[in-house]
């Protein structure tokens, strides 16, 4: 968690405030207290659930990744065997493990470094290589799976919190390990230690399972590794994994790596983003799956700032790789960890974030189980039967709590058309793409931001485009054509990317809260009168229509209910067209409605915007197209959306996409 505590903090400090007061005094000021925090509480309120109609569906028929397996669980730790403050690393290890220097990639200011010793028991150049690990009973070998926890208080240790993952992933054939760094929470400037240090538990692993003796001897394949992390934790794990692939820690040559481990996913779960840059850059990192879920509700993380991340991961290898980003509505950033849940502030947070706003604990942690084992089994096991929920939730809409999620995706097949980070030219996309538009009334390439107030932002451009069919004047029923935004490939790029009916468009959008005036009618320039007399007459019938027209109506999210659609088109070089509604690919929501804090106005003051942009991502089958309309993918020219199933609205349009021969598992079991 981002926040930092105290450090080594005695809890019983905090709750002596009325200690010497009355009985009946400490009732009394209780009491005011709850009234004067009910006075200025904000009223509950969310965005129109649609998740009765959206999760309807199961079109995937494999078993739920969420239940258990088969698999009887074993239980071990493994540590110092002198542990100080954890008993379980100190009396119950079943292995012990040498203490490593820490301190090049953690620092600790000197007026801290005293009484931190003091509690724990050494200081960095001596921590202690302390885990907790669930394993399946039987020979193995089975595949390797790390998780570790982000900044929290130190004395409430985080390592237990993830024991729910821990025991179902056991059950299904995995060692599952938490490991503790909790030692190094509540600094600063220490995220690329606790990437180092998740490395330095995977060499013991290899250790566990080279040693001739032990309950893990010979049980562990590492060949089939996934990094997890949490928080602070979730950027440690990507950033492990770009460790893992270097010789030399990028900011001081005298580190040595030597990991190349073969990592081939990391889970991040509500991270945190550059927080360790290296070499002052945002990690890099590529050709690794990779997961990310977040809360809408995220109280410490409550920037999606993972996102970026997701963004900057490369596929380079030509070896099948895929990413997804799973966004939750309603989630908060502590219980995705049993022990942190719903204080994402610390033991105060009821007083500060509303936690009325909160799914069900049990209704997260689900979710969790859900996607992060459909991953892992996709990635380790080659469970393809999985990776249509990736493409698109819906598929597995049964298993999902009654939520509402935003989704992205994309894999190794995919050749981008159109990014619009590109350059500055409106009307261009990659080499051999043109871009046009018709009648709309926001055409622009910009940043997308995040809700948080400041400068920061995801780092990615994206046009914006809005509309509005409605003609101005008195006639409230009078529309002009369909505004619409193409894009156009020429005939030498249709040929070399050589899509087929096996192939799909990849489209990401997100709905904003634009609402344009009504369009004017073109000008008539063969037959106008251009006397004095003409243009004063037509002067004041403007004048007089701008009058009557009403005005364009205010955003109200109650009054936006209903769905946001739009149609797809696609034309070949033969003419051919063929039409989709984007709903029949994901749902398109208008912004979600978010608000974490408790007293009203407050998240106006600490927020741009009450709402995360988000952008869904829709990947459109061509054999859907070529069904229709003689319609031919192979001469496929130009993708067009057209605006003509919502008068007016706005739209971010980002990463218009290409793979011209998709993988049959991707498109499996299409809801529809």
């Amino acid at each position: 968690m981002t926040r930092l505590t105290r450090p080594i903090a005695r809890a019983s400090t905090r709750a002596s405030t009325h200690a010497s007061a009355r009985p009946g005094d400490r009732a009394f000021v209780a009491l005011a207290a709850v009234a004067a925090v009910s006075a200025c509480s904000q009223a509950l309120k969310f965005s129109h659930n649609d998740s009765r109609a959206v999760l309807s569906q199961q079109t995937i028929t494999a078993p739920n990744p969420a239940l258990p397996g088969s698999f009887a669980i074993k239980r071990l730790y493994y540590g110092s065997g002198t542990d100080k403050n954890r008993p379980e690393y100190r009396d119950s290890v079943t292995y012990k493990t040498k203490a490593i220097d820490i301190s090049p990639f953690v620092t600790i200011p000197p007026a801290q470094a005293g009484t931190r010793k003091k509690y724990w028991g050494f200081d960095m150049k001596a921590v202690p290589i302390n885990g907790r690990t669930w394993y399946p009973e039987g020979n193995g070998p089975f595949p390797l799976v790390l998780v570790v926890h982000g900044n929290h208080n130190p004395q409430d240790f985080s390592d237990p919190g993830y024991g729910y993952l821990g025991e179902l992933m056991a059950s299904r054939g995995y060692v599952f390990s938490s490991v503790d760094e909790n030692f190094i929470n509540g600094l600063s400037a220490e995220n690329d230690g606790r990437a180092w240090m998740l490395l330095k538990h995977v060499e013991a692993f290899k250790r566990f399972t080279d040693s001739s003796a032990g309950p893990l001897s010979g049980k562990i394949d590492m060949s089939r590794i996934v990094l997890m992390g949490h928080s602070r934790g979730g950027e440690a794990a990507a950033t492990a994994a770009a460790f893992n692939k270097l010789r030399y820690y990028p900011d001081d040559f005298r580190q040595r790596f030597n990991f190349n481990f073969a990592i081939k996913g990391v889970v991040a779960i509500a991270p945190v983003d550059g927080q360790y840059q290296p070499s002052s850059v945002l990690t890099p990192l590529e050709n690794v799956n990779y997961l990310l879920i977040h809360g809408s509700h995220d109280g410490d993380v409550s920037t999606f700032s993972g996102i970026r991340q997701y963004d900057r991961l490369r596929f380079a290898d030509g070896r099948p790789h895929f990413k997804s980003i799973l966004y939750m509505y309603r989630a908060n950033h502590g219980q995705w960890n049993s022990v942190w849940n719903n204080k994402d502030n610390g033991p105060r947070s009821g007083r500060n974030l509303d936690l009325r706003t909160l799914v069900p604990a049990e209704d997260q942690r689900q979710f969790g189980k859900l996607v992060i084992s459909a991953f892992i089994e996709a990635t380790l096991n080659n469970k393809a039967e999985y990776l249509p929920l990736f493409r698109d939730h819906r598929t597995a809409g049964q298993w999902f709590p009654r939520s509402m999620y935003a989704t992205r995706f994309q894999e190794t097949g995919y050749r981008p058309l159109a990014e619009f980070d590109e350059d500055v030219d409106l009307t261009t996309g990659e080499p051999g793409v043109t871009i046009t538009m018709d009648s709309l009334s926001t055409w622009k390439e910009n940043v997308i931001p995040f809700r948080g107030r400041g400068t920061d932002n995801q780092r990615n451009n994206a046009a914006w485009v809005a509309w509005n069919n409605r003609i101005t004047g008195p006639d409230t029923m009078r529309f002009g054509r369909a505004a619409s935004f193409t894009v156009t490939l020429s005939d030498s790029l249709t040929r070399v990317l050589a899509p087929t009916d096996r192939g799909a468009i990849y489209l990401s959008l997100a709905v904003t809260k634009d609402r344009p005036g009504a369009r004017s009618l073109p000008r008539d320039t063969t037959t106008r009168d251009t006397s004095k007399a003409a243009v004063a007459a037509r002067r004041k019938a403007a004048a007089d229509s701008a009058k009557r027209a009403p005005k364009p109506p205010k955003y109200n999210a109650d009054a936006d209910t209903v769905p946001v659609d739009l149609t797809i088109e696609m034309t070949d070089s033969d003419g051919r067209t063929a039409r989709m509604p984007l709903t029949r690919y994901g749902v398109v929501r208008r912004p979600l409605e978010i608000k974490v804090y408790r007293r009203k106005g407050r998240d106006a003051q600490r927020f741009a915007n009450l709402f995360e942009y988000v952008p869904q991502t829709y990947v459109l089958p061509l054999a859907d197209f070529a069904a229709t309309s003689g319609f031919q993918p192979s001469k496929l020219r130009s993708v067009r959306l057209v605006f003509d199933k919502t008068v007016l609205g706005g739209l971010i349009v980002d990463d218009i996409g290409i793979n011209p021969s998709m993988d049959a598992m991707y498109l499996a079991n299409p809801a529809r």
